[in-house]
């Protein structure tokens, strides 16, 4: 998540903060996995057929992130006119692209 939420502590809890940190804990075990196929000195197209899931699995936890946050901060922000919402969700976005 970075520095955007790092300086600022917000407690968000939207319906899908259960599957993401599940998502989030399977992501973490897959790539203590493929560290472990490293230092095992498995072959390097299977560690990076590995590394390639566990980086469409990291991309797909921040697909439900920012559907969820669209769907509730920024539905919330746009009824109350609170453009910062919107500035910060750009930010996080072109971070989250590059």
């Amino acid at each position: 998540m970075g520095g955007l939420y790092m300086n600022e502590v917000h407690k968000h809890n939207h319906e899908n903060t259960k599957a993401v940190i599940n998502r989030l804990s399977r992501a973490i075990g897959h790539l203590e996995s493929v560290k472990k196929m490293v230092e095992d000195g498995r072959d390097c197209s299977e560690v990076l057929i590995q590394i390639a899931a566990v980086k469409s699995a990291v991309n797909n936890i921040g697909k439900i992130i920012l559907q969820d946050h669209i769907n509730n901060c920024v539905v919330n922000a746009v009824e109350t006119g609170d453009k910062k919402v919107i500035e910060d969700l750009n930010k996080a976005i072109e971070q989250f692209i590059k």
